[in-house]
């Protein structure tokens, strides 16, 4: 149910259950999780498109799925507090994987994106989204907190009362009133061919200057000496690269540049 293909260095992740509003079993879960780790290793990878077939992104976990939890509780829990090496539980890494993926991760958002959907889509670096979409983060609803790795997302988009008021009312935005917010980096009526188009825009850079930037934001977006010191180590490991002497002689010559 989720499908992955690889075209140009671009890989597609789609969530393929169009029938049910692309709704997440815990199955799928893992096969994200999964995928992300897979593309993480895949040798010349330049971006990532994620998105939902049919005409949603995801309408949130499974309701089947949800009743399944009601009785496997204490199992539920163990799960919660089972985390892998980067902090992440088996509910959390589908959302949290993305950013350890070393490319530009965008999320194509048309039709619902709802309460897990909303937060494997703030997983990605970019957001483009339909402006007649309806975004929500919706867990309040049945009695409990976003736990998909929101923490790691959405502070760095909205302020902390915008969050607190997202997260606690579910409220269900349009589209176009997630960009007047932050959650949203464009607006498109046809957003996967958009996110296409930046994924191939991305994919003319050094691979190993936009993973440097990925992990400026992911690792140094709070600032202090230690931020000043993730870029200078991280320009310290660029500088002389082959791609990197590529960048300038593909600029200087005024031609497309071919990566390694």
């Amino acid at each position: 149910m989720i499908e992955t293909t690889l075209t140009d260095g671009i890989a597609h992740v789609e969530i393929a259950r169009a029938d049910k509003k692309n709704a997440l079993t815990f199955d799928m879960f893992d096969t994200l999780a999964q995928a992300a780790d897979d593309l993480r290793a895949t040798k010349g990878l330049r971006a990532v498109i994620l998105s939902g077939q049919g005409d949603s992104f995801s309408a949130g976990l499974d309701l089947g799925a949800m009743q399944q939890m009601v009785g496997k509780i204490d199992q539920a829990k163990a799960d919660l507090v089972a985390a892998d090496a980067t902090g992440a539980n088996r509910y959390q890494r589908p959302c949290t994987a993305w950013a350890h993926v070393p490319v530009p991760v965008i999320a194509a958002v048309e039709g619902v994106c709802f309460g897990a959907g909303m937060q494997l889509a703030l997983g990605a670096d970019f957001r483009v989204v339909h402006p007649d979409a309806k975004l929500s983060v919706m867990e309040t609803k049945w009695g409990l907190v976003p736990d998909m790795g929101i923490t790691q997302s959405l502070p760095k988009l909205v302020r902390v009362d915008q969050a607190k008021w997202l997260m606690m009312s579910g409220a269900v935005l349009t589209g176009t009133e997630a960009f007047e917010l932050g959650l949203a980096t464009e607006l498109s009526e046809a957003p996967v061919d958009r996110a296409m188009d930046m994924a191939q825009t991305l994919a003319r850079r050094s691979p190993e200057a936009l993973a440097g930037c990925k992990a400026l934001a992911e690792q140094g977006w709070a600032g202090g000496k230690s931020a000043l010191a993730l870029e200078a180590e991280l320009q310290k490991q660029l500088i002389g690269l082959p791609n990197q002497i590529e960048s300038v002689m593909a600029n200087l010559q005024k031609r497309e540049p071919k990566f390694s």
